[in-house]
């Protein structure tokens, strides 16, 4: 059994910066808000990655929140986490 992970864009205020991000659902329920790194006080490593900024449920992650290249990969991980709770 899989989920069916889809993606909102959305905008986000977050003091002028960082403001591209998009709500990840995970069979039509909110799992996750992600949000595209770009403001200046982010090191080059992290510009441009999406930033795990708010999880719910079981992608609730306080202690250092995983970061990812793509809307993609941070729907992959929303998966794998919803479906290792699930098992």
């Amino acid at each position: 059994m899989t989920l069916d992970i889809s993606f909102q864009p959305m905008r986000v205020l977050i003091d002028g910066h960082d403001s591209e991000g998009s709500l990840v659902l995970a069979d039509g329920q909110l799992a996750a808000v992600i949000v595209r790194l770009d403001g200046e006080y982010h090191g080059p490593e992290y510009k441009g990655l999406w930033h795990l900024e708010a999880g719910f449920g079981h992608c609730d992650v306080r202690i250092a929140p995983p970061v990812f290249k793509t809307p993609e990969e941070a729907g992959a991980w929303v998966q794998r986490t919803l479906m290792g709770r699930i098992a």
